[in-house]
């Protein structure tokens, strides 16, 4: 498994394009009630949205996109929306194995997954194995996750390597391989659709140093003009990780051109 920089341990890569996106895709239900349709339909539509914004990082050279599809929150949500949304999980992972495939797209899910029943827990294993070899794009998807499940969890696992492990022995680079994105970079932009402006328990340890992007625009309208507009957007960040704007300028005049 590759190393990588934790952002408050050393500076990361900077780069014009985001190297990983990650997506809290807000605004189905409301999307739906302003067209006075069922709340469900919302959740149909922003299909069409995940498979443009997956096209548009592809084409950009995003290497890692992570969409929060299903938060462990969400089970509070009226049953027969929590029934619909496990079966159109199930049905979408069907539809887009082979297209994730063909597109060289690898597809990697995060989170609690014990708690869906075996149907999608079999295709969950099914889609990882089958793009398990594609290396254009990691494709993230977040169900039944929550950032303070992920920090619990990967302590627990790390206790369970480590059984003799006093406190003071605890660090960030004993922790990291054990949270559920070891396998990719931190986000550097972090997109919220739907004009909320909260991250919602979503990568609360790996959201430490990323850009924070938000839009009123409903998930379902959400296409590649939005996803380059937040791009511009953090092409214009000036991101220090605690320097100051002095220190960077001098190191940009001292960088050879």
């Amino acid at each position: 498994m590759a190393k990588h920089k934790s952002s408050t341990v050393e500076v990361p890569e900077i780069t014009p394009v985001p190297r990983h996106v990650a997506i809290i895709m807000d605004g189905n239900g409301r999307w739906a009630s302003k067209r006075h349709m069922p709340r469900v339909a919302g959740h149909s539509e922003g299909l069409g949205a995940v498979r443009k914004v997956v096209e548009a990082c592809r084409r950009q050279g995003v290497e890692y996109l992570t969409v929060f599809a299903f938060s462990s929150e969400n089970w509070r949500r009226p049953p027969e929306e929590v029934g619909f949304l496990m079966k159109l999980f199930l049905k979408s992972l069907r539809g887009e194995v082979n297209r994730l495939a063909e597109n060289d797209i690898r597809l990697r899910l995060i989170g609690d997954l014990g708690k869906f029943d075996s149907s999608i827990q079999e295709m969950v294993a099914f889609s990882e194995e089958k793009t398990g070899h594609c290396k254009g794009l990691t494709l993230t998807i977040a169900a039944n996750y929550g950032g303070r499940w992920d920090i619990l969890q990967a302590m627990r696992e790390c206790l369970r390597a480590h059984p003799d492990l006093k406190p003071d022995d605890v660090s960030e680079q004993l922790l990291q391989p054990f949270l559920s994105m070891a396998y990719a970079p931190e986000p550097d932009l972090f997109i919220r659709t739907g004009g909320e402006q909260r991250v919602s328990n979503f990568l609360l340890w790996q959201l430490a140093y990323t850009e924070l992007y938000f839009t009123d625009t409903l998930w379902p309208d959400f296409g590649a003009d939005d996803l380059q507009a937040a791009f511009d957007w953090f092409s214009q960040r000036e991101r220090r990780f605690g320097r100051t704007s002095a220190q960077l300028a001098a190191q940009a005049v001292s960088e050879p051109v």
